[in-house]
């Protein structure tokens, strides 16, 4: 199990390293515009996807069929020879999340003739069936977690479970609930969308920061037992904040003009000006002078891409032994929010927005204020008026998808590219809020002319093909039959977001 676990993330092996969310995430990142290159001319800063002999963007997918594949497959049949239920849950779970997550990065994808080692070859599944197959595993998995007896035992699940829940079967119980539940808020767009699903899961879910589903670090000076984006892992010297995220903690974003927000020193960097800068994709340092250009994650100054040799200037997920989350309570609240809105209830969606924004300040509380100046970290007074300004959270009959969005966005900010990104495809990057005609997310500008991958035919990007080393090698007459041999394959919008 632990070994399935670094997978969430990024692992570290001998027989292939760094599969996992966050390796992917470095440049999904780059779509939503988390971060940017410090530099011209990025690919994945153009919306670009990955080309030629490239196993780029294919890090989720060899999580889900090699570095979690019949490794997980391997610890559910020994934990039902043993009768380990709590292993057996375990597993389902993982593996609802990693299909959930696999097929909103890829669409299509190989399922029902997974796992065979007989075959060369495979045959892809749509997205639908997928869908349905996470709500099964769930349900699986919660039979699993719910079943006691035999060798069921908090403290031998807790020997393989050591760096995410420690063997809290409870809390795996609500880890799979927000799966479900972020299954069902996947789908808006869709006939079928039902808010009540949504609800029902969510809470049920992870609704406190306690709960939050995280992946730790033993931080022993080595890659296998440091975060991904640390500067000993090396991952992260060229991203730098984008002027969107920037914009919108610094008061400079229409929706949230004027409010700065204490959480920005926790999450961004500063200049030397002692402001919260950011740059546009694929501009490098363009429209900013030097003293307006953000330092780099790392605190090193803005051309720098070097990693420090100390993470004492390091902050929030940037540093060598900071917790990585997967899901949290914060982002259950928010999902929640969308779907009472989405039902009418606005007072139901306007209490839990608050909350989603409260957890979140409290998470960074908690968890990530080291390294933060100390005039900068987060008083409860400073919290009280964050919340009651009405900018922030306004009035339960002026509560917008647009609010909702934006703080998700925020909350998620860092290690949430992959979710955010399902929703800003879900709400095609640039649509109107209906309540109030201007972007959901408001403000965001996504690349054109020069600055859109050549290759895009002018579109914006809604999936990555699949993982070259494997698909494109031996899997050539299925890859043609679904369309990704084409240039533009990944901007080709997938079904969960289509209407």
């Amino acid at each position: 199990m632990p070994g399935i676990i670094g997978n969430f993330v990024g692992s570290s092996a001998a027989a292939g390293s760094a599969y996992g969310l966050a390796n992917d995430g470095v440049n999904i990142a780059r779509y939503v515009q988390y971060f940017a290159t410090n530099s011209a001319g990025n690919t994945f800063d153009q919306m670009g996807g990955a080309t030629g002999a490239s196993d780029a963007l294919g890090s989720v997918w060899a999580m889900h069929y090699f570095g979690m594949g019949e490794n997980l497959n391997k610890m559910v049949n020994w934990g039902m020879e043993e009768k380990k239920w709590d292993y057996v849950g375990v597993g389902y779970a993982i593996r609802a999340f990693s299909w959930l997550a696999l097929t909103n990065m890829y669409g299509e994808v190989i399922m029902r003739e997974a796992f065979r080692p007989e075959q060369l070859v495979f045959n892809y599944d749509n997205q639908k069936d997928v869908y349905d197959t996470v709500r099964a595993i769930g349900r699986l998995a919660l039979d699993y977690l719910n079943k006691t007896g035999d060798n069921a035992s908090q403290a031998n699940l807790a020997k393989g479970d050591a760096y995410f829940y420690n063997g809290d079967v409870n809390k795996w119980k609500k880890f799979v609930y927000t799966v479900m539940a972020r299954s069902f808020n996947h789908l808006s767009n869709k006939a079928e969308y039902k808010p009540d699903s949504v609800i029902k899961y969510a809470l049920l879910g992870i609704n406190a920061n306690d709960d939050n589903a995280t992946c730790k670090f033993a931080n022993t000076g080595i890659t296998g037992t440091s975060n991904f984006y640390g500067p000993v892992r090396n991952n992260a010297g060229a991203l730098r904040q984008t002027e969107y995220i920037a914009n919108l903690m610094n008061g400079l974003n229409s929706r949230f003009t004027g409010v700065t927000d204490p959480r920005s020193f926790y999450m961004l960097r500063e200049n030397t000006n002692g402001t919260i800068r950011g740059i546009k994709p694929n501009k490098g340092a363009s429209g900013l002078v030097t003293a307006d250009q953000p330092q780099s994650f790392w605190g090193q100054v803005f051309s720098s891409a070097a990693a420090p040799v100390s993470d004492v200037t390091c902050r929030y997920i940037f540093k060598n032994g900071s917790p990585f989350p997967i899901i949290t309570a914060s982002e259950n609240k928010f999902m929640l929010a969308e779907a009472y809105l989405r039902k009418g209830d606005r007072s139901s969606a306007r209490t839990s927005y608050a909350e989603g924004i409260s957890l979140n300040i409290d998470h960074l509380n908690t968890d990530y204020s080291a390294g933060v100046p100390a005039p900068r970290l987060m008083t409860p007074a400073a919290k009280t008026a964050f919340l009651t300004n009405p900018v922030v959270v306004p009035p339960a009959a002026s509560l917008s998808l647009s609010h909702i969005m934006l703080q998700k966005y925020i909350a998620l900010y860092g290690f949430g590219m992959h979710e955010t990104w399902v929703d800003m495809r879900r709400f095609h990057y640039t649509d109107l809020d209906p309540s109030t005609g201007v972007q959901v997310y408001a403000d965001l500008v996504t690349p054109s002319g020069i600055d859109l991958f050549i290759n895009n035919s002018n579109k914006l990007v809604y999936r990555a093909r699949p993982r070259y080393n494997s698909e494109y090698l031996y899997n050539i007459a299925e890859l043609t039959r679904i369309g990704a041999i084409a240039l533009d394959y990944n901007t080709k919008e997938q079904w969960f977001s289509q209407k």
